[in-house]
């Protein structure tokens, strides 16, 4: 048994993967601001499920509150560190940019110095496919580099990458960053397509389907990113022996570094979607078609790999499971009857 702290533990991602960690027999201590980006009473729903396991801790913290941070870190030595708490979105990043400097490069610097001082064995933290910005070589690679972010939000989660390089460069601590790809599934989040779709459809109001319908997704279902995270925590990374300053290699380091991707390697059409959702639902979608929005990249792909290789692991839920599984939850969730 090992001892994880999950910050974001009451968010998407987090919840599922604090409930997989406990069902391992693993202690979880989650963190978590509970901000009202977007409906706090879900995150209050996630949590209330978490707290009815006895192996589960939460602590209502901040990640930019060093203070709080540093006395839980002292009272608890732990062995895996997941950073999922972040301020997430692409386009809230164009009208609240100072929302992602404190959540993601403060808070994470903070999560850097702590998991350095307690020794942490591993830091496992999220990164994002928006990295890959204006790159169009398809699929996507953490072997290719990504400097052109064509967001704020982007462009904090490559810095994070940049920032957990140098200390496990110069502190030896083990780092895992991990790309994901529109994350999707139950207990999701409203502000993400899926979501504000079935709800509008539901509604019998109309959809902003972007780009004219011409965008492309590597939709991963939560279940395959929470089994990639937990197979990537338990593989700590080393240092690359082949990595050559000559031929920097961005996925890996001479330090204990490394980077991923969980995608679903298998893009669908956003129209294909929209269409699998209106199957499920059994009702057809008004679409306002619209132009596509600053910040948005038209086709995400993944590569994986490396994931493959490393952990022996590759995402594999079928777009149209993962929906059925999506509405299924958001019918019962909301007691809506089709």
């Amino acid at each position: 048994m090992s001892c994880y702290l999950v910050t974001g533990a009451a968010g998407f991602i987090g919840y599922h993967l604090s409930e997989r960690l406990l069902s391992n027999g693993h202690e979880v201590y989650g963190l978590d601001n509970l901000n009202d980006y977007y409906d706090v009473q879900l995150k209050k729903d996630r949590l209330k499920r978490l707290k009815e396991q006895s192996s589960f801790q939460f602590f209502k913290t901040d990640l930019t509150d060093r203070v709080a941070l540093s006395e839980l870190f002292s009272k608890t030595e732990f062995d895996c560190v997941v950073n999922l708490a972040a301020q997430a979105g692409v386009r809230y990043s164009l009208t609240n940019p100072h929302a992602y400097v404190e959540s993601n490069l403060v808070g994470f610097v903070n999560i850097l110095e702590e998991c350095r001082h307690g020794d942490v064995k591993h830091l496992v933290y999220a990164s994002s496919s928006s990295v890959y910005g204006a790159n169009t070589t398809m699929p996507f690679s953490v072997h290719d580099n990504v400097d052109h972010p064509l967001s704020l939000y982007a462009a904090t989660k490559k810095a994070n990458e940049l920032m957990a390089h140098t200390y496990s460069h110069l502190y030896g601590l083990p780092t895992t960053g991990l790309r994901f790809f529109t994350v999707y599934g139950p207990w999701g989040r409203p502000d993400m397509a899926l979501f504000k779709f079935t709800k509008a459809i539901l509604n019998n109001q109309p959809i902003d389907v972007y780009n004219h319908g011409n965008m492309r997704r590597d939709f991963t279902f939560v279940d395959d990113i929470v089994e990639g995270v937990v197979r990537v925590s338990e593989n700590i990374p080393v240092a690359n022996p082949d990595w050559s300053g000559a031929k920097p290699d961005p996925a890996s380091s001479k330090g204990p570094y490394r980077i991923y991707n969980i995608g679903n390697n298998q893009p669908s059409d956003l129209m294909y979607v929209i269409s699998c959702l209106e199957e499920t639902l059994g009702k057809k979608a008004e679409k306002n078609f619209m132009p596509i929005q600053p910040g948005d990249v038209p086709e995400t792909y993944a590569d994986v790999d490396g994931l493959i290789q490393d952990v022996g692991f590759k995402p594999d839920t079928p777009i149209e499971e993962g929906i059925r599984k999506f509405v299924e939850w958001y019918c019962e969730y909301y007691q809506v009857k089709l």
